[in-house]
């Protein structure tokens, strides 16, 4: 039997997921050298930020609830979401925080 209702941390897990869109090599090979620091131009350097409602029964359910290009942005809403998996139930956390957000399994993505 799946339980539907109670507190909203028994059902969800909040996280931050750092995505990088850099496509530079880590290294790069050269015949006169081993190894060699790729040089990096900050223009493609791409990162942002998702803060992420996972579902403790099935992992693989993720829902996004916002995208950052700063990383206090996403902590600043990972401390408040966290907050309030504590003082909520399962119905209005999901309806202050998930209505609408983007919801996926993490295997397809």
């Amino acid at each position: 039997m799946v339980r539907m209702i109670g507190n909203a941390e028994d059902f969800w897990r909040i996280r931050v997921t750092r995505v990088d869109t850099t496509e530079n090599f880590d290294f790069e090979w050269h015949d006169d050298i081993l190894y060699r620091e790729p040089q990096v131009d900050p223009g493609d350097e791409v990162e942002f930020f998702h803060v992420e409602a996972v579902r403790l029964d099935d992992p693989d359910i993720v829902t996004r609830m916002a995208t950052f290009d700063e990383p206090g942005q996403a902590r600043a809403l990972l401390d408040e979401a966290r907050d309030a998996l504590s003082e909520m139930t399962k119905s209005q956390f999901e309806a202050a925080y998930l209505q609408g957000a983007q919801s996926g399994n993490t295997g397809t993505e």
